[in-house]
């Protein structure tokens, strides 16, 4: 993959798309919606003998003369819903291979690989950050990623960002390759990649550096160079606000893509600071965009716009230029189809949960009514932004998982956890989005225990009302009176630690961190 990478990739980067090319791929694909769903669905489906999707379209009865007709006759999303009344979809359990898919009383179990698009390429590997379960890969082809830049390359010009310094604070890997990439293909080419975990590091795999090294290499020989991580841990990110503050003493606007618990800290440490950031643009992306988060980066006079994707679709939705939230969207639709099952969901989907159809040859899996663990509520009417008048209308608020997190042997939604964390905690008793944080852990006899912790920056608490605070709005939170007060009686709720929120590999602050045995104590 490396050598294919490196091939490729001189090419690539030399010629970037233009607003006008950007514009007329967007359009012409738009037009085609239909024809490009049979044709993927043609090949990568009805043509693959071990596709999923076969055996579900099979079990409804559904020949590809069928699919054709039903799509002319309901559109592409009619289609779609017609399709998951039928039986064809996937839960995010079932996608994942965590459980058997069973439709007439047939179980299939399918793994992830079983979803690769056969027409698709394979440049480089992105892996799932594996906070809903195992690690997935999937499979980066550039003509893929030079699709998702012309959507990209016109939401920066509706924004007019397109001028803009960029630059990335994330972690090694090739997921934070794949968003340079995108970026420069969209003719923002990133000056700055930030990285949140020492790419020198001993415990580093050798992996990550090398395929630094040859983006590093591949950008050079096209002339087009592309920098090289350089390391601002969370715990310090000042290095990152002085660039911004620098490139805004130059008189330009700088534009940073990180998670939206990253941009927070950052901020809060930048207002601490002093440092004059006013005008600078955000992309959030990767968690929740809570109004908290979003608060904080409002705060040093700084503008965010949050973007929705998966590992396994890639780009989902940007940002509208006129939210009636924190987290409005414009789905894209000429990348994906979009559908919710509503009333008369089948028992495993929520009605308001995402289900995710892919349209584009070259989408790395082939994705069909399936599902990837989120509900968001649809937005009615016009919002009248540059955004919509591309051509994406469809809008979403509140994307959020709809896993419910089990901790201590007790269940919640995580949009109860994360309103208490972000918002109530901090409010009550000091301190600000990511500084408070569940933590999941064993004891010696295996028994489970879980700790809030809190950082040490809030300065002076008082422990036992902030256990009271938290477990009396959680309570409240999930309808259960003190919900979680059999936690504090059992001795698996142990109480406070004071100690920095702890990070995911993939350099996310989550509400609530599982510890296992090699990741337990380490921040």
């Amino acid at each position: 993959m490396g050598a294919r990478l490196l091939a490729r990739l001189p090419a690539f980067l030399r010629h970037p798309v233009r607003p006008d090319e950007a514009r007329e791929r967007v359009h012409r694909r738009l037009a085609r919606r239909d024809r490009d769903l049979l044709a993927l669905v043609r090949r990568a489906v009805y043509g693959n003998p071990t596709s999923p999707y076969r055996w579900l379209l099979r079990h409804a009865g559904c020949e590809y003369g069928d699919f054709e007709r039903l799509v002319a006759r309901e559109g592409v999303e009619g289609a779609l819903s017609a399709l998951l009344r039928d039986g064809v979809y996937l839960t995010v359990e079932e996608f994942k291979g965590r459980r058997p898919t069973v439709r007439g009383g047939v179980s299939r179990t399918f793994s992830p690989d079983a979803f690769r698009n056969p027409g698709a390429a394979v440049h480089a590997e992105v892996h799932s950050g594996g906070s809903r379960g195992a690690r997935t890969a999937v499979g980066v082809d550039l003509d893929g990623v030079r699709e998702e830049a012309a959507d990209l390359c016109l939401w920066l010009h509706a924004r007019e960002a397109a001028a803009s310094v960029a630059a990335i604070w994330t972690i090694p890997g090739s997921a934070a390759i794949r968003i340079l990439l995108r970026m420069s293909a969209a003719g923002t080419r990133p000056v700055a990649w930030f990285s949140q975990v020492d790419p020198g590091g001993r415990d580093l795999h050798p992996r990550y550096r090398w395929s630094a090294r040859v983006v590093a290499w591949g950008s050079r020989l096209a002339a087009r160079p592309l920098p090289y991580p350089r390391h601002v841990p969370l715990e310090d990110p000042l290095p990152v606000g002085r660039w911004m503050a620098e490139v805004r003493r130059a008189g330009r606007i700088p534009h940073l893509q990180t998670y939206p618990s990253a941009a927070a800290h950052l901020c809060r440490r930048i207002a601490d600071a002093g440092l004059d950031v006013s005008g600078a643009q955000f992309v959030l992306a990767g968690e929740p965009v809570t109004p908290a988060r979003l608060a904080a980066v409002r705060a040093v006079g700084a503008h965010a716009a949050s973007s929705y994707s998966t590992i396994e679709a890639g780009n989902v939705a940007y940002g509208c230029l006129a939210p009636a939230g924190a987290d409005d969207l414009h789905v894209l639709h000429d990348l994906h189809a979009v559908i919710q099952p509503g009333r008369g969901a089948p028992d495993a989907l929520p009605a308001d949960a995402l289900l995710l159809t892919s349209l584009r040859p070259t989408a790395p899996l082939v994705l069909l009514n399936a599902a990837p663990g989120d509900r968001a509520t649809v937005l009615a009417g016009s919002c009248g932004c540059a955004v919509e008048r591309t051509g994406w209308t469809t809008r979403l608020q509140d994307v959020r998982s709809y896993e419910k997190l089990t901790a201590g042997g007790m269940t919640f939604l995580d949009v109860d956890v994360a309103r208490v964390l972000d918002e109530v905690l901090p409010a009550r008793c000091g301190g600000g989005p990511t500084d408070y944080q569940l933590v999941e852990d064993e004891t010696p006899e295996g028994r489970p225990r879980l700790r809030l912790l809190v950082a040490p920056s809030v300065g002076p608490l008082d422990e036992r009302a902030a256990v009271d605070v938290f477990l009396t709005a959680l309570g409240g939170a999930s309808g259960a009176e003190r919900v979680m007060e059999r936690l504090w009686r059992s001795g698996a709720f142990v109480g406070v630690e004071r100690a920095v929120p702890r990070t995911t590999p993939s350099g996310k602050i989550l509400h609530l961190h599982r510890s296992t045995p090699a990741t337990a104590g380490r921040a």
